[in-house]
């Protein structure tokens, strides 16, 4: 089987890898209460990292005290205390010679677990689709979210700043991964049906776009240039799984392109099925055409790629780096496994349905 490439060292911006295989993000909820990263997370992580994954991206975590939190026991970087709780995982991370990401994310209109406040808040008042998670004590259908105002918007681009400036100078990642994708805010803002502004914010798919580039903006300045960032997009929701942009390759065009130009240093896509046609009545990925329209820039695809195979057949598409979800949770050793010809455990898709303990369940960051 041709997989050397998936073991070959790779990088991403300053960040050296020792090969091109991450972990995905994956919501964990199994923190505190109060957001605090717990010993079972730190044990989480660094069996990856001893496992030999290149990289780890860490669960979606919080930025804010108002309306960010997305379920009940997600970790945050809001206050000290949960700054010194993941900064227990990048040390012990780090100890193993692995590298570790902080995935920041806002959850708007899907939240359904916040610790602070009632309500949810989004780009418009636009009830989401589908119904909330039951095992994520959910329960019936999404609320309407109050529509954000200028100045709501102004502060949440700050919070994802803070945020990623905790993460690197405080909590001891190695970089930043921006969460643009899965129907969390930055994808309510990007998606036509969500977004039924005519301001600044909305319009066209560029209009929807331009909170994602804004929080880019402000996270390269915090951060500065040898620290990598990176955002994670998608067509597909947790909520919406079949979503796909209007326009097809156009608005693939228009999206690559301006990522292209926004600063970061990887895009980290994620699909279904990575390497199937992106479009109907389009022959390409997401992947081949993100290398289409921004040739320069490093991807990560995701995608149901815990077949070495496939994983390989997507980097021939123009992938960079490949990142594990399901592969991964059912194999923290994946990339010792897969190099040195040994079978790798299969996926209990049970860990992702209605179970009784809560704190058990995990779905993409």
């Amino acid at each position: 089987m041709k997989t050397l490439s998936l073991f070959t060292p790779g990088h991403i911006g300053n960040v050296a890898l020792k090969n091109r295989l991450a972990v995905a993000p994956m919501t964990r909820v199994t923190a505190s209460e109060e957001g605090i990263a717990s010993e079972r997370m730190k044990a989480y992580y660094e069996d990856f990292a001893r496992g030999a994954f290149g990289l780890v991206i860490s669960e979606g975590i919080y930025i804010d005290k108002a309306w960010s939190q997305t379920y009940a026991f997600q970790a945050g970087l809001t206050s000290p205390e949960q700054v010194a709780g993941w900064r227990h995982i990048t040390d012990a991370v780090h100890q193993q010679n692995g590298r570790i990401f902080a995935q920041i994310q806002h959850s708007g209109a899907l939240s359904q677990g916040n610790h602070f406040l009632d309500g949810t808040v989004g780009p418009s008042a636009v009830r989401p689709v589908g119904k909330q998670m039951t095992f994520y004590r959910g329960e019936g259908d999404y609320p309407v979210p109050r529509e954000l105002n200028e100045e709501e918007i102004q502060s949440i681009i700050d919070s994802f700043a803070d945020a990623a400036s905790y993460a690197v100078f405080d909590a001891g990642f190695d970089g930043v991964e921006i969460h643009g994708a899965n129907g969390y805010l930055l994808d309510q803002f990007f998606t036509d049906y969500t977004n039924q502004r005519t301001d600044y914010w909305g319009g066209d798919i560029a209009g929807r776009l331009r909170l994602s580039l804004e929080v880019i903006k402000a996270v390269r300045k915090r951060v500065g240039q040898a620290i990598p960032v990176g955002i994670r997009i998608s067509q597909g929701k947790v909520n919406d799984f079949f979503h796909k942009w209007a326009k097809g390759e156009d608005d693939a065009r228009v999206v690559f392109t301006l990522l292209a130009e926004s600063g970061i240093d990887y895009l980290h896509l994620t699909e279904f099925e990575a390497w199937q046609p992106a479009f109907p009545e389009n022959p390409r990925s997401l992947v081949e055409l993100a290398r289409k329209y921004a040739p320069q820039l490093t991807i990560m695809a995701n995608g149901s790629l815990h077949d070495a195979s496939r994983a390989q057949q997507v980097m021939d598409m123009g992938a960079d780096l490949i990142s594990l979800g399901r592969g991964a949770l059912a194999n923290h050793d994946w990339p010792e496994r897969v190099a040195a010809g040994e079978a790798v455990r299969e996926f209990d898709s049970a860990i992702l349905g209605p179970i009784a303990d809560i704190k058990d369940a995990e779905l993409p960051g």
